[in-house]
């Protein structure tokens, strides 16, 4: 199911659609082109762009399928690497021997192809030279006995080249810019002139016909080239065996020559050993172009020293055993041009013994030592390539060796099997990288065990936390004629600040705010147990004093030597408008003036009084030092209860926001309620701090006194209160 909404899926890919409808616009005209007959030019547009969607999509779809490849193949590190060294290191060392084995093929080629087209041009040659110098002596004979004269210069010229054929055709030129002094000088053989009846040949003439007239393309100067026919008799078939002969034409030296002479040499079996002979290049044979004219011996003449120099190396006998070299030519009856196509051998080395012995015995001994020295430093670079091939190929084997371990042994890791070690094979970085990774999956489970214990402790500490903050006051104190507003914020999950409210009576409330040393789990602890303490001894004493004196002394012999606490106890008294306190080393007591009093200034109260806990002297100088102090409270008066956490909260430069900064905020907001004042405090020591971290627990208790009110409704309320 899912594969059948897949394909259809990708049937609905516009590369698809653009498939599909290009095999239908191309179907459809197939179908009216069929049926019509012929098919109408707009009809040729729609099927290229039909054929033009079928190749785009398919084009496509084969980016995809490469890139897909591409992922597949190239996804472990081995074949990356064994890739890359390929074709950094292998490839081109094959391009380059490559490289250098086509220059000396092209060398060697262009080199036997030169000598075999200047022994045919040589040939060619000779053959003018004949034709020429037989001119010149039917000139100085006056045109007597032409036949025994050929016959006498062919007899002579065929031992050194065997079925050499000689003629003498009737012609008619104007030559009129040919010197006429020579001419003169000759005898007046100028004028002979030579009817076609007078046509006379000397020679074999086997492998053509003698030509018994001058085809009217060869101009004045003559003519000496290679003439090429073969025997086929079918016109169109394909290339046949072609033979070559050098054939010349030359005329009297005349304004207007009224003869000219025919000389063909054979490129027999004897020229080319001979050419095998001198040069080490064998001429085998000669094909015919197709398209060149048929018919039965038709002789091509070829343009001297016209050839194409790209090699068309065969197969049979090996590279340079079937070169073939093409060669222009025309035809002989109407100069029209063709090609005919010359097959080679090359032995390299006689060729290259034909050019060190052209240089002499020092030459060649110098040749050959070069040599040597160029095959040994070949053989010493394919060793060496061969050799870093290996060495390639093992050092890949060996890095993705240990990749394919660790990537094994992280898959066993991720699911849970720590005990998977990886086979240390070398001494190397590798090595120690696969012993780091035993030792990581060695520590793993500590770890493990270690972040459980972690989180364990995180959750004891925040049920910690939630008790603690069950023994804070919840909820703030309601009491007539006060206003009071209480916060405690632990610098870690659980702290030793401590605040209450412990009512006394109907018309009497006992604030208490302690700091106890220290940080974190102890300090939580000695704060529970200061809780304790107090609730039980604020139903003896009624005098903060008496109170705090009879803590420090209970409390020292709980505490240890490096921990003591610093506290506040008041007693309120709305019945008589009091507030009796005394402090045992905390920090001050911030007053701010209500309306009624002659300055609103701020006072710091700071009565004498020693920390609680030490464990000196039995307690004699503690109850000496401590001193109760009574305020009257009057209406719109604010006091302010705080741990050293408020007044020393630091920011990133270690500066501490201090009293006097607090006192002065408590005075200039002296007006505002106590949840509104508190607030405020807490932006502005926020804005201090800045993003410097909480170094201590920060609580603070506000107490707002109310409106003065008559003592009778005092009592009224507290009886409502109390009941």
């Amino acid at each position: 199911m899912n594969r059948t909404r897949t394909l259809a899926a990708q049937l609905r890919t516009l590369p698809a659609r653009a498939i599909l409808g290009g095999l239908a616009i191309k179907g459809l005209v197939w179908l009216i082109a069929t049926a019509m007959g012929r098919a109408p030019a707009l009809l040729g547009v729609v099927d290229t762009l039909g054929g033009l969607a079928v190749a785009g999509g398919i084009a496509y779809y084969l980016f995809k399928l490469i890139a897909l490849a591409q992922r597949r193949l190239l996804w472990k590190v081995r074949r990356k690497l064994i890739l890359s060294y390929i074709f950094m290191g292998f490839v081109p060392a094959l391009l380059i021997i490559a490289f250098f084995l086509l220059c000396g093929f092209l060398l060697f080629y262009n080199f036997s192809s030169y000598l075999v087209q200047s022994r045919l041009r040589a040939l060619a040659d000779q053959s003018r030279a004949i034709a020429q110098s037989t001119v010149l002596e039917i000139q100085r004979g006056g045109g007597q006995d032409i036949a025994a004269m050929l016959a006498r210069r062919q007899l002579n010229a065929s031992e050194q080249f065997p079925g050499l054929s000689m003629a003498v055709v009737a012609a008619d030129r104007a030559c009129p810019e040919v010197g006429r002094g020579k001419a003169q000088v000759s005898g007046g053989s100028t004028a002979l002139r030579l009817q076609p009846s007078d046509f006379r040949s000397a020679g074999p003439w086997s492998h053509l016909a003698a030509p018994r007239a001058v085809p009217p393309w060869i101009g004045c100067q003559g003519f000496s080239g290679i003439v090429a026919y073969t025997h086929r008799k079918v016109a169109g078939v394909e290339s046949q065996d072609a033979h070559l002969v050098a054939r010349a034409v030359a005329f009297p030296d005349s304004p207007r020559p009224g003869y000219a002479v025919v000389v063909d040499l054979l490129v027999t079996d004897l020229v080319r050993q001979q050419l095998r002979k001198e040069t080490g290049v064998e001429m085998k044979s000669a094909n015919a172009d197709p398209g060149a004219r048929a018919g039965d011996a038709t002789p091509l003449v070829g343009i001297d020293g016209a050839h194409d120099e790209a090699p068309v190396p065969a197969v049979e006998g090996g590279i340079m055993s079937r070169l073939l070299s093409p060669v222009e030519y025309r035809d002989w009856t109407t100069g029209a041009s063709g090609t005919l196509t010359v097959t080679i051998a090359l032995n390299v080395a006689e060729l290259y013994d034909r050019i060190s012995a052209a240089e002499g015995n020092v030459g060649r001994a110098l040749g050959q030592g070069l040599l040597l020295v160029l095959f040994a430093i070949g053989a010493l670079f394919l060793i060496i390539q061969i050799v870093a091939l290996i060495a390639g190929l093992t050092l890949a084997k060996s890095i993705t060796g240990s990749v394919h371990e660790l990537f094994a042994g992280t898959e066993r890791v991720r699911q849970g099997d720590f005990t998977h070690k990886i086979a240390v094979k070398s001494q190397d970085q590798l090595g120690e990288l696969a012993s780091s990774f035993n030792s990581m999956t060695d520590s793993i489970e500590e770890l493990l065990l270690q972040a459980a214990e972690k989180k364990r402790l995180e959750e004891e500490l925040r049920i910690a936390h939630e008790i603690q903050m069950s023994l804070l006051p919840q909820g703030p104190l309601t009491m007539a004629g006060l206003s009071v507003s209480a916060l405690c914020v632990p610098a870690r999950e659980v702290g030793g600040d401590y605040y209450d409210f412990l009512p006394l009576d109907d018309h009497r409330v006992g604030v208490l705010i302690a700091d106890v040393s220290g940080k974190g789990t102890s300090a939580a602890l000695y704060m529970a147990e200061l809780k304790g303490l107090v609730l039980s001894l604020s139903e003896i004493h009624s005098s903060p004093r008496a109170l705090l004196i009879a803590a420090n002394r209970i409390i020292a012999n709980h505490l240890d030597a490096r921990s003591f606490i610093t506290m506040t106890y008041a007693v309120i008294d709305l019945r008589d408008r009091t507030m009796t306190y005394a402090r045992a080393g905390h920090t001050p007591l911030i007053y701010a003036p209500g309306p009624g009093a002659g300055s609103r200034r701020v006072q710091i109260l700071a009565p004498d009084g020693l920390v609680l806990g030490l464990k000196i002297d039995n307690g004699e100088m503690f109850d000496k030092l401590l001193v109760e102090e009574t305020l009257d409270l009057n209406g719109g008066d604010t006091y302010l209860f705080f741990t050293d956490g408020i007044s020393e909260a630091m920011n990133v430069h270690d500066d501490c926001f201090g009293e006097a900064r607090l006192g002065q905020l408590v005075e200039d907001h002296a007006h505002l309620p106590s949840d509104e004042l508190r607030e405020r405090m807490l932006r502005e020591i926020a804005a201090f701090v800045g993003d410097a971290p909480q170094h201590d627990d920060m609580t603070m208790i506000l107490l707002k006194v109310d409106e003065l009110q008559t003592k009778t409704t005092i009592n009224a309320e507290l009886a409502e209160l109390a009941e």
